[in-house]
């Protein structure tokens, strides 16, 4: 049964002096209101994009993408709708960029140009791949700046500053915006990692003199709020990770995201540690790998790394291949070595098939079929819910509560998840004794209001429908050819082709019938005889002196046919009627 689409489809057209001293920041004077407008990552997983607007100056946070659900056929992602920035480009101060994974960079090459090319600000990992990533797109060069935690910029009416967090990705930045008012605390994606020699390390120091600054407020991650305890540190998971790379029988094939470089740092470790090799493969790995590489991100011996050509002469005990596809993708590496497509690599038995990372949800189905097949060709498959192998990049509950005891905000807004996921941070917010009005939970374009009185929301909602990227196209997906898809996808459809004479309208010769998805023509043939039967009748039951209305002739057919189908099988493929006048 086709679902009913959930949103509408958009198309882009053209208080404290004394604690800010404190910190080392230079006061200024109280502005008039702030405005917080998340444009997208509220109601869903991915997307994120949060706008922070004044009279006369904008900050974006993030510009990410979200993968398609199931029925989203064709659809490669989504990216925010900016139709509310349209006019308003020269208030636009900067888009600060917190991490480099595509939930929140992904939207870039389709929306920085659109929005008058304003500088992005990032870790020098953040902006590497960033840049790497543009190379693909015909786009004018981007402005950069890079920063880090100890920055501080100045954009239009607001002072920034930075802190770093743990996340599963080096160079990942909390943001600190103020305007007059009170920071406003964006720390992005990250978890509670204490260890100061975690490959990610956080800083506990200016995180807790947050607390100290008369925090106006905090916008939450809520990917994890609804998980009890606390994450896994990345220290707890590297003695599991270096069992399975030293006992592994034969090969051993770990599939993860490709910029997930905490992980492959640890394999790498890992693997060096008993003399193994390791293959990367996945053009998104490669290349986040070398960037991270040169950058000093990631530490690896000369040898440690191999290409495809000395595959051959590898003993397979000492072999680790590295990959994209844990999510089941039907283009990464990890599906096309299990369906048998990859050009050299095929799975042997005595292979070990390791998912190195949680699923998302929406790909438990992908993520299920690949752990089916990699089964049937011979492979030994572990998973994190088997051993701990996976330690999110998202704070749990109680790392989430101990975080907002540190910062101690005025206000709360959860982001970063669905709509239950948001609820259950508030929850949490509520737990450490954040007032319930001072909590906000929002939808995308939600336009909440700061003022020297306090902070409310608006009732006021920007545009956010779903900007599609499908192939080259941008926005160019409406909801009607969304809905054409998913009627194809689910029932099928019928082409009913009609020659008439131009003069006298009348049929010509026998309606000509073809089926894609709906029947198989030689195993249907008293349908389709009966099909014909009445397009042709259809034809025939006209005023012969009046000349045919090719308009109304498709409509009746593709109404009466419709009706006839549904009553004979109970499904409604899209019918299609072809008019041809001779």
């Amino acid at each position: 049964m086709m679902r009913p689409l959930r949103r509408r489809i958009g198309v882009i057209k053209h208080e404290d002096v004394r604690a800010q001293t404190a910190a080392g920041l230079a006061p200024h004077p109280v502005g008039d209101y702030v405005r917080v407008i998340p444009v997208g990552g509220c109601e869903e997983i991915g997307r994120n994009m949060v706008a922070f607007e004044t009279k006369n100056d904008i900050v974006i946070v993030d510009m990410g993408l979200q993968f398609p659900e199931e029925d989203m056929p064709g659809i490669d992602y989504i990216i925010p709708n900016i139709s509310y920035f349209i006019g308003k480009e020269k208030k636009i101060r900067g888009i600060i960029i917190t991490h480099c994974h595509y939930d929140h960079i992904g939207g870039i090459p389709h929306l920085v140009h659109r929005l008058g090319n304003p500088v992005l600000f990032g870790s020098d990992l953040t902006l590497g791949i960033i840049k790497k990533r543009q190379q693909d797109f015909s786009t004018a060069p981007l402005r950069t700046q890079v920063i880090t935690n100890q920055s501080q910029l100045t954009l239009g009416a607001f002072r920034a500053d930075f802190f770093a967090v743990s996340h599963s990705v080096p160079g990942s930045l909390g943001v600190v915006l103020d305007m007059g008012l009170g920071p406003l605390v964006h720390p992005g994606d990250f978890k509670m990692d204490p260890d100061p020699h975690s490959l990610t390390p956080a800083d506990m120091d200016k995180i807790k003199a947050l607390g100290d600054r008369n925090v106006l407020c905090l916008l939450a991650d809520s990917t994890n709020a609804p998980l009890p305890g606390r994450q896994l540190t990345e220290g707890e998971i590297q003695t599991n990770i270096e069992e399975i790379v030293a006992n592994a029988p034969g090969r051993l094939i770990i599939g993860t995201f490709s910029s997930l470089l905490s992980r492959i740092q640890q394999v790498i470790w890992a693997a060096e540690k008993v003399n193994k090799r390791i293959l990367i493969e996945g053009y998104s790995m490669k290349a986040n790998v070398e960037i991270a590489k040169e950058l000093g991100y990631l530490k690896m011996k000369r040898t440690t790394l191999i290409s495809s050509k000395e595959l051959p002469h590898m003993p397979a005990e000492k072999l680790v291949i590295l990959c994209t596809g844990a999510q089941g993708e039907d283009n990464a590496v990890l599906m096309r070595i299990a369906n048998r497509e990859h050009r050299y690599l095929r799975v042997e038995k005595g292979d070990t098939v390791v998912f190195s990372s949680s699923v998302i949800p929406g790909n438990e189905r992908s993520v299920q079929r690949l752990k089916d097949g990699l089964y049937r060709e011979g492979a030994e498959v572990i998973h994190y819910q088997m051993m701990d192998i996976h330690a999110g990049g998202h704070a749990k509950q109680e790392d989430l509560k101990d975080f907002y005891r540190m910062v101690k905000p005025r206000y709360f807004i959860p982001v970063h998840g669905n709509h239950s996921f948001l609820k259950i941070n508030k929850k949490l917010a509520l737990e450490v004794g954040i007032p319930e009005e001072r909590t906000f939970v929002p939808d995308n374009g939600a336009v909440i209001e700061f003022t020297a009185k306090g902070g409310r929301m608006t009732g006021e909602k920007i545009p956010t429908d779903y900007v599609f990227v499908d192939g080259l196209g941008v926005g160019d997906v409406s909801e009607i050819v969304l809905r054409d898809r998913q009627i194809m996808a689910a029932d099928g459809m019928l082409v009913l082709i009609a020659t008439i004479d131009g003069r006298t309208g009348r049929l010509v010769h026998n309606p000509d019938i073809i089926s894609r998805g709906f029947v198989y023509l030689k195993e249907s043939k008293s349908l389709i005889e009966d099909v014909r039967m009445r397009v042709r009748r259809i034809l025939q039951d006209r005023d012969p002196n009046q000349p045919a209305n090719e308009v109304y002739l498709k409509e009746k057919i593709r109404n009466e046919i419709g009706q006839f189908i549904f009553q004979r099988t109970e499904r409604r493929p899209m019918i299609l009627p072809v008019i041809i006048e001779v």
